[in-house]
C-alpha cells in the first residue's frame, strides 16, 4: 500500500476500512449529499444526512453521535461556520471536516477552521481526498 505524508495525515491508496465509520453529511445540495453518501458507502461506512446546519444541531440534541461530520460552509438556516461553533459548544468531539468550494480562499478557510473544524477540503470530495482523514480517524 503506497503512502504519502501530508501534515500529519498519511495518504493511502487502500479503500478498506476495518471499522464501520458513522458519518453525518451536512450539505444543502442533494447531489453533493448523494456523492458523499456514495463515497462513505464505498468504504463500508454508515451515513446520515442533514440538509442544513440546524438539522445537524437537532440530531445532536437528540443524542445522535458520529465519528465524522462532513460540513458544507454555505447553507440556509444555519451555515457551516455557526453550526460548527454550536456543535463544539455542545461538546461534540467528532472530527469535523469542512467541505466547501471556498477552500482555496484563505480568509474564508481561516474563518471556517477557527469555528472548530479539524480539517477543510475543497469540493468536490473524492475518495483520494477523504480517505487519509478516515484512516487517521480509525487509526489505520
Amino acid at each position: 500500500m503506497a503512502t504519502k505524508s501530508t501534515g500529519g495525515i498519511e495518504k493511502t491508496k487502500s479503500t478498506e476500512v476495518k471499522k464501520k465509520l458513522n458519518v453525518l453529511i451536512v450539505d444543502d445540495d442533494p447531489s453533493i449529499r448523494r456523492l458523499h453518501e456514495m463515497i462513505i458507502k464505498r468504504i463500508g461506512g454508515i451515513s446520515q444526512t442533514a440538509k442544513n446546519g440546524e438539522e445537524a444541531v437537532i440530531l445532536h440534541r437528540g443524542g445522535a453521535s458520529f465519528d465524522l461530520i462532513l460540513m458544507d460552509k454555505e447553507m440556509p438556516e444555519r451555515d457551516g461556520v455557526s453550526t460548527t461553533k454550536k456543535l463544539r459548544e455542545m461538546k461534540v468531539t467528532s472530527m469535523i471536516v469542512g467541505v466547501t468550494s471556498l477552500a482555496d480562499q484563505e480568509e474564508e478557510r481561516k474563518a471556517f477552521m477557527e469555528a472548530g473544524l479539524n480539517h477543510c477540503l475543497e469540493k468536490p470530495l473524492t475518495m483520494d481526498k477523504i480517505l487519509p482523514y478516515i484512516n487517521h480517524l480509525l487509526g489505520a
